[in-house]
């Protein structure tokens, strides 16, 4: 265990051989991934024409909600600059190009963008989707950033990733069932691999913070404590359209999320206390005072939010998107 005095930096040049030599596990190699245009019609082939159209008319049973929240998932991944940024600027991560750290964002960076890419071309195939409006909001968001509650410390970052990257998956996935059921067998295959891709990625993340504990369990769990108090808020939180105020479209996707079951506020607290398992909080020694303190409060916050969970209303279908015409 490293002494409770060793900067995160140190850590993080400690964990750095580590991580680049599971690299090759951590990412796919680019020969060996999937691309967009392995799920969507071949503009260069006789039959493109009568692909879309069969695309199209599969779109059609889609329900009001999918659709709302399939784009709502789509302008989240669109915004990876921010994303890329955002981790660039994270203390002692990332600054040297060529150590494991730096390799980690560029091919994660690589990978994710992928995910956007797809799905936009698919909502543009569709013909159900305002695409103006659709990429209003997607350009709004990048412009207005996001406050994750992360500042600048990486043991806060990875906390967020891993439970962020872990209700991704969860959201891509449930929408690719929903679309099976629907009839759209296509869409069902473009979000399973857009999810597969993020179970591997909140993977990697939940080994950063597990290698962490092993040798700065305290501050480690400080972290966690501090991200948990805070409430992890999704990276797509200031979400709006045009002439809308901002965040306010995020309210509305949230809630057809809710409604269609893609991703509840009972999916929050099994996320959290997947990571207390799987992090083996309970067990983790060392701790000081401080750190045992959080570690009680982040143990009995599962117990806390299903109360207040219980007490939620289903969202009712009040609202119109500017994206779906």
């Amino acid at each position: 265990m490293i002494a409770t005095t060793t900067s995160r930096g140190e850590v993080l040049q400690h964990l750095e051989p580590f991580l680049r030599e599971n690299l090759g596990t951590f990412l796919k190699s680019v020969d060996n991934s999937w691309q967009p245009s392995d799920y969507l019609p071949d503009s260069r082939t006789d039959t493109f024409f009568d692909e879309v159209k069969l695309l199209r008319e599969r779109a059609k049973e889609l329900s009001y909600d999918l659709m709302a929240v399939l784009i709502g998932d789509t302008i989240t991944e669109e915004a990876l600059p921010n994303y890329e940024a955002w981790f660039h600027q994270l203390d002692d991560l990332g600054r040297d190009p060529n150590n494991g750290w730096a390799q980690w964002i560029r091919g994660w960076t690589a990978e994710e963008n992928r995910h956007g890419d797809l799905l936009n071309r698919y909502l543009y195939l569709s013909g159900r989707v305002n695409m103006r409006e659709f990429e209003v909001s997607t350009q709004y968001l990048i412009a207005d950033g996001f406050d994750l509650g992360t500042a600048h410390d990486p043991y806060r970052a990875f906390i967020y990733t891993s439970y962020q990257e872990t209700a991704t998956n969860i959201s891509h996935r449930r929408v690719g069932q929903l679309a099976r059921k629907a009839g759209d067998d296509q869409l069902s295959k473009i979000c399973g691999m857009i999810a597969g891709d993020e179970t591997r990625h909140a993977r990697v993340y939940k080994t950063f913070v597990d290698k962490i504990f092993e040798v700065d369990p305290s501050e480690m769990m400080l972290a966690f404590e501090d991200m948990m108090r805070k409430k992890i808020v999704m990276p797509a939180h200031y979400m709006r359209e045009m002439g809308i105020e901002m965040g306010k479209t995020f309210g509305h996707f949230t809630d057809a999320a809710q409604r269609l079951g893609v991703y509840t506020s009972q999916d929050y607290t099994d996320i959290l206390e997947t990571l207390i398992t799987d992090w083996k909080v309970a067990e983790i020694p060392g701790l000081n005072s401080a750190a045992e303190k959080a570690r009680d409060y982040v143990m009995a916050l599962p117990n806390r939010l299903r109360r207040v969970a219980d007490r939620m209303p289903v969202p009712k279908l009040e609202y119109r998107f500017k994206w779906i015409d």
